[in-house]
């Protein structure tokens, strides 16, 4: 599958995290920011992909995510190492 492809998935796992108001308002605003960080095409796509999967990995880790929350990052995060 192509890059560009594994970045659109991505992007909409972000997108569901961001868009659900049962997730914490600052893990959403990561959730946008992460997109964001991803989407930037200036920095190669290796140091995108790595600044990504370390901030999923906070989001990840705040103790006030809810599970589903806490699976969707996770998932996110592998379909990044897809790309890595």
């Amino acid at each position: 599958m192509p890059t560009d492809d594994k970045i659109a998935q991505v992007c909409d796992g972000l997108n569901m995290l961001h868009e659900d108001n049962s997730i914490p308002r600052n893990i959403r605003r990561g959730a946008e920011e992460v997109k964001n960080t991803l989407l930037n095409e200036s920095d190669p796509l290796d140091v995108r992909v790595a600044t990504a999967a370390s901030r999923l990995d906070e989001l990840a880790n705040d103790p006030n995510i809810p599970l589903h929350g806490r699976t969707l990052i996770w998932n996110i995060m592998s379909r990044l190492e897809e790309i890595a």
